[in-house]
């Protein structure tokens, strides 16, 4: 049996002769635009500029590559959950993802729309695989906020009878409509008028 192109690679043991970072972003701009399973290994070396054994010795594989990618497009999921926790209210934490959200879907040199909406995939043993991982990056940040609203309920900041985990759906779900919005061509403003709208209906301790 041949080994694999990552095996061979790491055989060599010949350090990587190209920008491992910049070749990231590229393919996360692609997996961005194209989605996952659209996405071939042809067009990832074309527009990463390296080789295929090359994108298998310093990324494993395509699946790893986009894990990669989707790690560098949230700026690390820990991060993104530790300034939920960390805002100074779950109002605030709601809107900083919201913002966030709509600064992602229309920045002038990216692709419109999220990454995580935009990879979504066909059915396939892999593309399953993706799929769940996409979606369970997406209930931890969900769950986040879900928390930091249980902890505003608990000192008061919020109703006592406030929904924490429709109230965090809703969010995510903006957050979603958002993307397919963007992707349709909606601006940065229009977003933004969005976000505020949905803010406006935050629930308040009386």
């Amino acid at each position: 049996m041949e080994p694999s192109p990552a095996l061979a690679a790491r055989r060599t043991g010949r350090p990587l002769s190209f920008d491992r970072d910049a070749a990231l972003v590229s393919a996360m701009h692609l997996f961005w635009r194209h989605g996952y399973e659209a996405t071939s290994i042809a067009e990832l070396t074309r527009a990463m500029g390296i080789t295929p054994p090359s994108l298998y010795a310093a990324f494993g594989n395509k699946r790893r590559l986009f894990l990669e990618a989707v790690d560098l497009y949230l700026g690390g999921l820990e991060a993104v959950e530790q300034s939920i926790a960390d805002a100074a209210s779950a109002h605030d934490a709601a809107r900083d993802l919201l913002v966030a959200a709509v600064i992602g879907d229309t920045g002038s040199d990216t692709p419109p729309g999220c990454l995580l909406a935009s990879s979504l995939v066909t059915s396939s043993e892999e593309a399953d695989a993706v799929r769940e991982t996409l979606a369970e990056i997406r209930r931890g940040i969900e769950a986040a906020l879900r928390a930091r609203i249980e902890q505003d309920v608990g000192s008061g900041l919020l109703p006592v009878d406030t929904n924490a985990e429709a109230l965090a759906g809703h969010v995510f779900a903006v957050v979603q409509g958002m993307s397919t919005l963007a992707k349709d061509g909606a601006g940065r403003s229009k977003l933004m008028g969005i976000v505020d709208t949905a803010m406006a209906g935050w629930p308040r301790a009386a």
